[in-house]
């Protein structure tokens, strides 16, 4: 069984994911997927390099890598896929603490940030996630295209959709077409050599089970 509570180092991929509590919806239209972006970007773009996201109603998965070194903070109104912009002063915590602690700091203020207006829509009270999220690192790059597939074909395999290839809220349809984003798009395209090879990598029914060891989730 993989260590879910892995420490983030610098430089390292990692699969990232959470649940609602008590497997509670997180997401209950649109709106609710779009904040929660635009939110991501906001707490951990100076961060994380995002290569893949897919957000279900109760919970949602990340591929991502650490960055290995600062950069300012980096702010977006429109979520993942907006030009970027700058936070406000001193919204960015100091790294000083280590890499680890400042992005799980992060982490936290989106969780809490997200949640409060989640509560104050749907009139509850009390912790929306589970603590502590879950991260499991990628130990081998080879396995990053099967990972990628993992967490964009999560929507067809729980069920939610005949095709996860027409689901809305991940970044499977961001690397088809041409605008500015903050996935790492040509990174991602490289890895399967074209946008067609990218498309046909998805288009076949890959066992997930094969790579259960990276995503083991309970």
């Amino acid at each position: 069984m993989k260590n879910k509570h892995q420490p983030l180092n610098a430089g390292y991929f990692y699969h990232i994911y959470n649940r609602g509590n008590n497997r509670e919806n997180l997401f209950y239209k649109t709106e609710n997927y779009i904040y929660f972006l635009k939110k991501y970007d906001y707490y951990l773009n100076e961060y994380l390099e995002t290569y893949a996201y897919c957000l279900l109603p109760n919970h949602f998965h990340l591929l991502v890598r650490v960055k290995e070194a600062g950069s300012d903070a980096i702010a977006s109104s429109d979520g993942i896929d907006s030009v970027p912009g700058k936070l406000k002063e001193n919204d960015a915590i100091p790294r000083r603490d280590g890499i680890d602690k400042s992005i799980s700091e992060q982490f936290r203020r989106l969780f809490i940030s997200y949640s409060q207006a989640i509560n104050k829509q749907q009139n509850r009270n009390g912790s929306l996630f589970q603590k502590p999220f879950k991260r499991i690192r990628v130990e081998n790059e080879k396995y990053l295209r099967s990972v990628l597939y993992y967490v964009h074909s999560n929507p067809q395999n729980n069920g939610l959709i005949d095709d996860f290839r027409d689901w809305p809220f991940s970044s499977y349809g961001k690397f088809i077409i041409n605008k500015e984003s903050h996935l790492k798009k040509e990174d991602v395209i490289n890895w399967f050599g074209s946008v067609d090879e990218y498309k046909n990598f998805h288009a076949v029914l890959h066992d997930n089970k094969k790579i259960a060891f990276l995503m083991a989730e309970e």
